[in-house]
């Protein structure tokens, strides 16, 4: 089974920045996908950044803020926010094993949730 274990949310102010750290379980991260979904309230969920063989696919509402990387060794994912905004205010979901592209993402098997807040 694939086990995800999402951290690093919290609280900052606009125009702070965040580093969320999903490690992962149960699955290796050569040659499958993994990524980040978030999901504000009364929002619909959207992809915000995957990884897959190098290759990275951002949502244009994180794009040039947003940067997504692994590390193999520990099997981690991190997802770095810089320049936060207001509306980056969610629930962010590590997802893995499916498929990512540069035009969009979609994963399988999911983590609980760590909550960003970001406030003016």
């Amino acid at each position: 089974d694939v086990q995800l274990q999402a951290s690093g949310g919290g609280s900052v102010q606009t125009g702070g920045s965040l580093r969320l750290s999903c490690t992962a379980s149960g699955f290796t991260f050569d040659d499958n996908a993994i990524g980040w979904f978030r999901q504000a309230p009364g929002k619909e969920r959207e992809g915000v950044a995957c990884i897959s063989d190098g290759k990275t696919y951002y949502a244009n509402t994180v794009k040039g803020r947003f940067t997504i990387s692994t590390d193999n060794a520990k099997n981690t994912v991190y997802l770095q926010m810089n320049s936060l905004k207001v509306e980056d205010t969610a629930d962010y979901y590590c997802a893995a094993d499916g498929y990512c592209s540069g035009e969009g993402m979609a994963l399988d098997a999911w983590g609980q949730g760590t909550q960003v807040t970001v406030s003016s």
